[in-house]
């Protein structure tokens, strides 16, 4: 019977992705830069549609169909605040939350705020934080990752 199974397998093969596809629920990707500037306070926004009392977070998005992860965060930090950052490594990825993933980077602000333009549909207010001095109303994981900030090692130069 395995033998079976394994040749229309392999038979099936343009077809495989689809039928994978089709016997697995489908998941949204969420990847969240964790931006720091030169003096290692992180950037946050306030976020108008994330719930009251906890509207200040790191910035991101979903990924596009085909996009590569660290491409999302550089274009959702320029969509969101007009400015430019340079990505790191993967700093943990979480799941577990209906049909989502999300993804957290590391990232470098590239310059100061002096270009800061936000996107007043999604952005409240954007600011640079002490990471032991978060605003209270920030994502619980947001101020985990934040303050965890100073014990990595590596990265973004």
């Amino acid at each position: 019977m395995n033998r079976l199974l394994a040749r229309i397998w392999r038979a099936a093969r343009p077809f495989q992705w689809r039928l994978v596809r089709l016997a697995n629920p489908t998941f949204l990707c969420g990847v969240t830069g964790v931006v720091r500037d030169g003096d290692g306070r992180v950037l946050l926004l306030k976020h108008r549609l994330w719930p009251p009392g906890r509207q200040w977070g790191f910035p991101g998005g979903y990924a596009h169909a085909g996009e590569q992860h660290a491409d999302t965060i550089v274009r959702e930090v320029r969509e969101e605040t007009g400015l430019a950052v340079t990505v790191g490594r993967v700093l943990e990825v979480r799941s577990g939350y209906r049909h989502r993933i999300e993804v957290y980077y590391e990232a470098r602000l590239a310059g100061t705020l002096d270009g800061l333009a936000l996107d007043d549909r999604e952005v409240l207010e954007a600011r640079l934080f002490d990471p032991e001095n978060l605003p209270a109303d920030i994502q619980p994981v947001h101020r985990r990752l934040a303050k965890a900030i100073g014990s990595w090692t590596g990265g973004v130069t």
